[in-house]
């Protein structure tokens, strides 16, 4: 995708999208997404991070079991009929889903039953395997250890790695060769699954990008310790040596989001291991999601300069330190294999001189969140429309904020909605808050601007994707299927092209 010099996109998980099926995923609906961006004259479609997520959680997809495996719950039920992997009939033994949301035990059951269809026809399948096994041999530095991890939590009831026998927790030769044998099956099925998710998602990205869409992903800095990447490479975590159990803790100390700071409770990376491996597992998780994305959004972009590091065992984020990365060594690497302009630095919260000496230093383009824009002194606050620069992304909000329409109805108090409306020159009622707050976005120097579809379509509080710091409805909103509208296309179109980013 050729850098423009002002674009615009859309920020919309997958999901999110509407779907017949309990859950947004990679099928018609979002080809239609595609064309609705494509129609009101969009660049980009902003998602969130595509990782497997862990069941029986809160189904963050920033909590995945995996830094490489696709989300399974968004493979395409259409499509998997269209390739022949499950037959129409399959589909219509369905619960009844409710709309707008997503009931993840329902869907979860739902979507494994038509999976494991699949398998089963692909077995008897041998001329299908072709695709398959290139597949396989490509992708085997993550995909062997994650499907034998997959096989060995189902066989272990789900506990945690660590909790495994100790040859197998500290990966025996011998004894993995063993479990590989015996687990063939399952192992074979989790690495097929990988396949049809990836095929399909391939088939988007291009459906996209020849639309002039590209699409930017989201890495999230740190992986969860119940994962396969955690066991399959210990040495580059701070774990103890006996037990493997977390010795530090991540997370960030009290911001915005949260008065006693965030406890995320990730396992630090040992970045002076991961220095004398130049890098190796950052830079083969980096191909991996260039090959998935356009471009790609670096979660939490301080912890790579430094990050905040809490001892195990403690409750809250309070009692934490600062520990220092090799930033520049890391990035000049980096950015000699991938292009700089392809990466956007999530820059928010408590930011520090060296983080922004750092972003300076590389030419990283940072985020302007309207939202936060009308708190403090309107001349200096940096983002404030006049003081953005061309080299950043505004946003009117992030998933993790509430929409504009719910923060201006919930969140912004009298002095704050007072700012605003000195600063527009004029009052604004909740009904037309959103569009103002997507016109501020259009309209600034800022290179990209990124709009939430929900500040788009001037949705509430009930659209809220997530709140940071809670664990409950998180992650569940979706659309119902009719809200991207004629009228909504046209308008959104007349206003990108208006501000020069069509």
């Amino acid at each position: 995708m050729k850098d423009k010099k002002r674009s615009s996109g859309i920020l919309l998980p997958v999901r999110s999208l509407p779907s017949p099926y309990g859950i947004g995923d990679i099928g018609p609906a979002a080809y239609r997404f595609a064309d609705f961006l494509s129609s009101s004259k969009q660049s980009f479609w902003q998602i969130l991070p595509l990782n497997h997520p862990h069941h029986g959680g809160c189904y963050s997809p920033y909590s995945s079991i995996s830094a490489f495996a696709g989300n399974t719950l968004l493979i395409s039920p259409e499509l998997m009929v269209k390739d022949g992997f499950i037959k129409q009939a399959d589909l219509q033994k369905k619960p009844r889903f409710l709309k707008g949301t997503i009931d993840f035990k329902v869907v979860v059951k739902y979507k494994e039953q038509l999976l494991n269809i699949a398998y089963n026809t692909f077995k008897k399948r041998e001329k299908k395997r072709e695709g398959y096994k290139s597949f396989c041999l490509h992708h085997a530095f993550w995909l062997d250890d994650f499907a034998l991890f997959m096989a060995l939590k189902e066989k272990f009831n789900d506990k945690c790695w660590n909790l495994w026998p100790v040859e197998i927790r500290d990966r025996k030769k011998s004894v993995l060769k063993q479990l590989k044998l015996e687990l063939k099956e399952e192992i074979e099925k989790e690495k097929l699954l990988q396949f049809v998710f990836l095929k399909q998602w391939a088939q988007l990205k291009n459906y996209c990008n020849k639309k002039g869409i590209g699409i930017i992903g989201d890495i999230p800095i740190y992986v969860d310790y119940d994962s396969s990447d955690v066991w399959s490479n210990s040495k580059i975590f701070k774990l103890d040596k006996n037990t493997k159990k977390m010795t530090a803790l991540s997370g960030v100390p009290p911001d915005y989001f949260s008065a006693t700071g965030q406890l995320w409770g990730n396992p630090v990376y040992k970045w002076n291991i991961l220095k004398k491996t130049n890098y190796s597992w950052w830079f083969k998780r980096m191909h991996h999601n260039f090959d998935l994305f356009d471009r790609v959004r670096i979660d939490h972009f301080r912890g790579f300069v430094a990050y905040w590091e809490v001892p195990a065992g403690k409750r809250t984020a309070l009692n934490g330190k600062w520990i220092k990365v090799p930033a520049k060594d890391f990035f000049s690497k980096l950015l000699k294999r991938f292009p700089k302009n392809s990466i956007i630095a999530e820059d928010l919260g408590f930011i520090t001189q060296d983080v922004r000496d750092v972003m300076d230093y590389f030419g990283l383009p940072g985020m302007k969140v309207l939202q936060f824009a009308f708190g403090d002194d309107l001349a200096t606050n940096p983002y404030v429309p006049h003081n953005h620069v061309e080299n950043s992304v505004v946003y009117t909000g992030t998933h993790d904020n509430n929409t504009v329409k719910g923060w201006f109805k919930n969140d912004a108090g009298k002095e704050t909605k007072k700012k605003l409306f000195k600063y527009l020159g004029y009052k604004v009622g909740i009904k037309d808050i959103s569009i103002e707050f997507v016109k501020m976005s259009l309209m600034s120097v800022a290179k990209l601007s990124i709009v939430p579809i929900q500040d788009i379509l001037s949705l509430g509080e009930e659209s809220r994707i997530n709140k940071p710091a809670t664990i409950k409805n998180n992650w569940k909103w979706r659309l119902k299927g009719d809200e991207t509208t004629r009228s909504v296309t046209k308008l959104l179109a007349e206003l990108t092209k208006k501000y020069g980013r069509a």
